[in-house]
């Protein structure tokens, strides 16, 4: 049984770590913006490549009732539901802006990634990432000309990923869609390592995840070592091109991207 005493001694304690905690400095905290699909559902993977003293301010597109295909790519692009996006986050003042779908920025070719970026900007974005456009950064910053491919989606939307990446002069050795047209999110760890050993040639310098509703964070290392060679993912290039527009870099260990091509390294 706890006597006065003891409540006392608690309650003191307590008191005295409140104090402490108190006397400190209170810490900046930065922020990124980040535009999602309306389903998207890996909020938390994101949070998983940010430092500790950076908030995402997260917000989703309007609801489409289509399904993963490329007419739900195109609808989740469009000007009109993109400038607003960005323009409610930029009450929190955040130091960049991420658009977070891969499709929607790759199914209209390299110029709809560009005329996207630029709907980005003229809404006030203070800097702007898409996700294909980091990729491309990506590819660059690892000097990957050659990759195999794995995305979730039908032939269709994979078909305009494959234009895309040969708009940029990226060879695509080979490909694996898993042919999903919706609940990409519970895609499981062993589907997509089993997709992207199947994909993997020998000719090929790296690998791509497509789609940021496949969950890769914790794979991505592992595939690594397994591959021997660079292992790439839509929400992680993502991360990695908005923090580096905030000036910070992204949080990972065992990943190609987040360790070669740091900020001191490029």
């Amino acid at each position: 049984m706890r006597t006065d005493g003891d409540h006392a001694e608690s309650t003191g304690a307590e008191h005295e770590v409140v104090e402490l905690a108190a006397s400190r400095p209170t810490p900046w905290q930065s922020g990124v913006g980040v535009i999602a699909p309306y389903d998207f559902a890996l909020d938390r993977e994101l949070w998983r490549w940010t430092p500790d003293d950076v908030s995402l301010h997260v917000t989703r597109l309007p609801y489409v009732h289509v399904p993963v295909t490329v007419d739900q790519a195109a609808a989740l692009c469009v000007a009109e539901t993109v400038d607003p996006a960005v323009r409610a986050l930029l009450a929190p003042e955040p130091l960049a802006i991420g658009y977070a779908c891969a499709s929607g920025s790759f199914v209209h070719g390299a110029e709809g990634e560009r005329r996207l970026h630029r709907t980005m900007a003229e809404a006030g974005a203070p800097a702007a990432v898409t996700t294909s456009g980091a990729l491309i950064r990506a590819l660059e910053a690892l000097n990957l000309t050659r990759i195999a491919v794995v995305t979730p989606y039908v032939d269709s939307v994979t078909d305009r990923l494959l234009s895309y990446l040969g708009e940029h002069g990226t060879e695509v050795t080979s490909s694996v869609g898993l042919g999903l047209l919706s609940h990409i999110w519970k895609v499981t760890y062993a589907e997509v390592s089993e997709a992207v050993h199947a994909a993997d040639r020998p000719e090929a310098q790296g690998i791509y995840i497509s789609c940021t509703n496949v969950l890769t964070y914790d794979i991505i290392a592992p595939l690594e070592r397994e591959l021997g060679k660079p292992v790439i993912a839509a929400n992680q290039v993502t991360m990695w091109a908005l923090l580096r527009e905030a000036g910070r870099q992204a949080v990972a260990r065992g990943q190609s991207l987040i360790d070669v091509a740091a900020p001191s390294a490029v």
